[in-house]
């Protein structure tokens, strides 16, 4: 399964969150991984770096699965790490929840 880590302007993209990123999603999606060929990760700053306003930070993670549709979920936090922990979990719950519909 490939990971592929995209950021806004906002977001400093740099090895070691890639890194962080792809092995949480490595491990999340473990039991699916021999379904999933790609999964893409886009963060961004949902206020621009506005120093006025809070931050909220999202995750959207893409996941391409052998022979359907792209699965895709959103999940916005206060921080990158609950931002992708959140987004996660949802892909987990969606991917069980297609896959299963599917084999019964």
């Amino acid at each position: 399964m490939q990971v592929q880590v995209h950021t806004d302007k906002h977001i400093e993209g740099n090895q070691e969150r890639s890194e962080w990123i792809n092995k949480a999603l490595q491990d999340a999606l473990q039991r699916f991984s021999s379904h999933i060929t790609r999964v893409e990760v886009h963060l961004s700053d949902e206020h621009g770096g506005k120093q006025t306003l809070p931050e909220i930070k999202q995750c959207t993670l893409e996941a391409r699965l052998d022979g359907h549709q792209p699965q895709v979920v959103k999940h916005q936090a206060a921080n990158l790490h609950l931002a992708v922990e959140g987004a996660a979990e949802k892909l987990v719950r969606l991917i069980d929840h297609t896959l299963g519909r599917i084999a019964h």
